[in-house]
């Protein structure tokens, strides 16, 4: 279509941006939260900043961002609760499940109270737990230990007694001896202390207390079979039970100050054989109790948070929709009244009428007697891009975005990458039964993609989903080029009906094409099967390969050239149609046009002309005799006035254009030159520049330098790009050798042995190198090259993609955005 009003051409919906247009509402304070939200639901509106000077804290709605911020904090915090807990959230719709912000804020803070509290209480149960569990540990564990040193003591009495007492050995028990000798009122009564400790530091314990008593106290260690849970970690780890002896209140002082060092647990412990059972049973049942009551007090905990589960993800978009709602009003002004909130912003023209629905809607929904008012503002600004894409072009588009945005009403790539994007990765990937495997596994993602899209896939699982059109595309121009390679994991199948050659005898089978003659009409679709295997079918298949690859590349240059002719006079560029365009057109086609024109006449005529030596030559000596290497009549002639046009298309791009901006520049500042005033309605639009006539400043040099720098990199990119093209032959042959090298040296030669196991081994082997090599390393090597194709070869003829994307307010983009 034209810009500027005239005749409108019928255009594709991809091929240029919607119109858009800047509009201003003005909306009374006491309906703005209600137009902003059914705005949003529209999602069809981009709000622009009008307080972009002030800080976040000094906005209107602050406040209410902040109190959105805490109950979204809040949310947060009962995801950990749940996701500690082992719960999901729930997506199933519940009745009664509306809810207003405010008392969704009280309730929230309840819920949170109440399961810190929840959690303060369990961790002090389970501690307490976890200490009658050591104190348990140490009443048995000690009281073993008590009881096999009585009896160990009761032997020794007993081997002492039947000894004389003269007898005694260097070994006899010194406190023992002593206990004998001494009066039995003045005898020393041992005390101890005991408890648990971490077993690895039960070393460099049992050497402190040594240290520190000098040796004055006796240390008994038991090992404690399993980890227990430590009461003020919370963590298993391997203790120790340990009784220590000692006698006098200042060793009992030291022993008690080292326990605490070493974060060693002190329990009380009776000798007593009576007490220490009646202990046991005690903390037996405490423990019973304090289990059940924490059983209970989780059970109570679970059901809580299964409640939350269920009305999460509906209070997590609430909250989500409020605090997006109050960011953009805190982008809003307000007028000098200060009843009414304006703001600006873009939107599609066409949905004028769907805003101006909903603003009326809010309007009589809070029953205000002011309405909004909508109005359209005329700018220089340039406005933002928008493309109405689908699930099946939005993959291809982004494939243009990741390049750039288009210019606003530029032409978008992206219509035409839909189909040459997936057909130049499947010259590259011609086999058609690696095209078949491939649209397996994209049609697993396409038939069950309204289950996959509200799960959360990992990155690489999410990049596959999201392109999966993107691939199915490739796999079927990969079934397409594969036929036409005859290539089925490189094994050619006569298909479209029996070979066209035959050997003349016996002798020439399996030899080479010399003893073959045409007995049959050619082929009728793709490469001859009769070629593969053969000694000349390398040489065939890389004429034939490079040769097309040329072609692709300068028919793909050329539609880039023309867009930008579409370009030109959608825009009413005369200057880049008469001296871009026509200068382009002209000099990439006296050359490689014209090498594209001599490689199908070649192809027709099956002439042996050495094309290499005739564009060689074309140069060099473009006089000179063409000889045998002449296709048509008028060739020779044909070459100079080529040769002629393409150096006179290099100063035709390089010197008007700039002497002609100049002069349109002077005339423009002598005031000789005139605009149309157009009738605006509002006078205070009327000249929303009235210097940008006046300072517009040109500078001669930097045009003139800037047009050299394009023209030198057309010329020589003429020469690059179509070179660059040749990866598609490069990069078919490596995968049509790599398939035959799998086949032949791996599955060929495993089903020759004869051998069941090396069959089964080989056909792994195959597998394995045809999935892992072929339809992925080379899946995404050949992606990646029609990647750099398209966004270097194709889009620099035209594409400027220096625009900025239309990014309106929408609560369907809430749920993919994390918090």
């Amino acid at each position: 279509m034209r810009r500027n009003g005239g005749d409108r051409w019928p255009t594709m919906d991809l091929l240029r941006s919607e119109p858009m247009q800047l509009a201003q509402l003005i909306i009374p304070i006491e309906s703005a939260h209600r137009t902003v939200s059914y705005l949003g639901d529209l999602g069809l509106f981009q709000f622009k900043d009008l307080n972009a000077d002030k800080s976040p804290f000094q906005r209107t709605y602050a406040a209410q961002m902040k109190r959105c911020g805490e109950m979204a904090r809040k949310l947060r915090f009962l995801r950990e609760q749940m996701i500690k807990a082992g719960l999901l959230t729930s997506t199933r719709p519940l009745a009664g499940t509306d809810v207003d912000l405010e008392n969704l804020e009280v309730k929230l803070g309840e819920l949170e109270a109440d399961i810190i509290e929840m959690n303060a209480n369990n961790k002090q149960l389970q501690r307490t737990y976890a200490e009658l569990l050591e104190y348990k540990l140490v009443l048995q564990k000690a009281g073993e230990i008590f009881h096999s040193t009585k009896s160990i003591a009761a032997v020794q009495q007993r081997e002492l007694e039947a000894q004389s007492p003269g007898e005694g050995s260097i070994d006899s028990p010194l406190l023992l001896e002593q206990e004998m000798v001494t009066d039995p009122s003045k005898q020393v009564k041992l005390g101890f202390v005991s408890g648990l400790m971490r077993r690895d530091k039960s070393a460099a314990f049992e050497r402190i207390l040594f240290r520190a008593t000098r040796g004055n106290v006796f240390l008994k260690q038991a090992i404690v079979e399993e980890p227990i849970r430590d009461p003020a970690s919370g963590e298993k780890v391997e203790k120790n039970v340990f009784v220590i002896f000692y006698s006098g209140e200042r060793a009992k002082n030291k022993i008690v100050k080292i326990c605490e060092a070493f974060a060693a647990n002190r329990y009380p412990f009776a000798d007593d054989v009576g007490k220490q059972f009646q202990m046991i049973t005690e903390v037996s049942g405490r423990l019973s109790e304090l289990k059940t009551t924490i059983d209970v007090g989780l059970l109570h905990q679970a059901s809580l948070l299964q409640n939350i589960a269920y009305q999460f993800e509906h209070w997590s978009l609430l909250v989500k929709k409020e605090k997006s709602i109050y960011h953009t009003l805190s982008m809003l002004s307000i007028d000098v009244t200060k009843k009414c909130l304006v703001a600006e912003g873009w939107c599609p023209v066409s949905a004028t009428t769907q805003i101006q629905n909903a603003l009326q809607k809010a309007t009589l929904d809070c029953n205000s007697q002011v309405g909004a008012i909508f109005r359209v503002l005329h700018t220089e600004e340039s406005p933002p891009t928008y493309f109405c894409t689908n699930k099946f072009t939005t993959a291809f588009q982004e494939i243009i975005d990741a390049y750039g945005i288009a210019k606003y009403q530029e032409a978008n790539p992206g219509v035409y990458t839909i189909i040459t994007f997936p057909f130049l990765f499947a010259v590259m990937f011609g086999d058609w039964g690696h095209g078949i495997c491939l649209l397996m596994a994209t049609l697993y993602f396409i038939f069950r993609e309204k289950k996959l899209s509200n799960q959360k896939l990992g990155d690489i699982t999410g990049m596959i989903f999201g392109g999966r059109y993107v691939i199915m595309m490739m796999a079927l121009f990969s079934i397409y080029t594969g036929l036409i390679y005859n290539e089925f994991f490189s094994v050619p199948f006569e298909i479209f009906g029996p070979s066209a050659y035959a050997c003349r005898d016996l002798s020439c089978r399996d030899a080479s094409t010399q003893g073959l003659i045409k007995v049959r009409a050619t082929y009728p679709f793709g490469v001859d099967p009769v070629w593969h295997g053969t000694r000349s079918e390398l040489p065939f298949l890389n004429s034939l390969k490079m040769k097309m690859s040329i072609l692709l590349g300068v028919a793909q240059m050329n539609l880039g050239i023309v867009l930008s002719y579409f370009n030109a006079r959608f825009f009413a560029n005369d200057l880049n149609i008469r001296y871009q365009f026509v200068p382009q057109i002209i000099f990439l086609n006296s050359l490689f046009g014209y090498l594209s024109l001599l490689i199908i006449v070649k192809w027709c005529t099956g002439s042996q002309a050495d094309l290499y030596h005739v564009m060689i030559y074309m140069f060099l000596s473009p006089m000179e005799d063409l000889g045998e290497n002449q296709l048509f009549f008028g060739q020779k002639f044909l070459q100079v006035i080529l040769l002629l046009l393409a150096l006179a298309a290099v100063p035709w791009m390089l010197f008007p254009k700039p002497f002609i901006l100049k002069k349109q520049h002077e005339e423009r500042h002598k005031g000789q030159q005139y605009a149309i005033l157009h009738s605006i309605d509002d006078p205070l639009e009327m000249d929303l520049d009235p210097d940008s006539h006046r300072n517009e400043e040109f500078e001669f040099s930097e045009v003139f330098v800037h047009q050299l720098i394009h023209t030198i990199e057309f010329v020589l990119g003429a020469v690059s790009n179509t070179a660059s093209y040749l990866r598609l032959w490069a990069l078919s042959l490596a995968h049509s050798e790599l398939s035959s090298v799998f086949y032949d040296k791996v599955l060929l030669l495993a089903w020759g042995f004869n051998n069941t196991l090396v069959l089964i081994i080989g056909i792994v082997v195959f597998i394995s190198a045809t999935v892992g090599v072929l339809l992925v390393m080379e899946t995404l090597s050949a992606f990646l090259h029609a990647l750099r194709l398209h966004w270097v070869e194709f889009q620099n003829k035209f594409y400027e993609g220096d625009g900025y994307k239309f990014q309106p307010f929408s609560f369907a983009l809430l749920s993919e955005e994390d918090e």
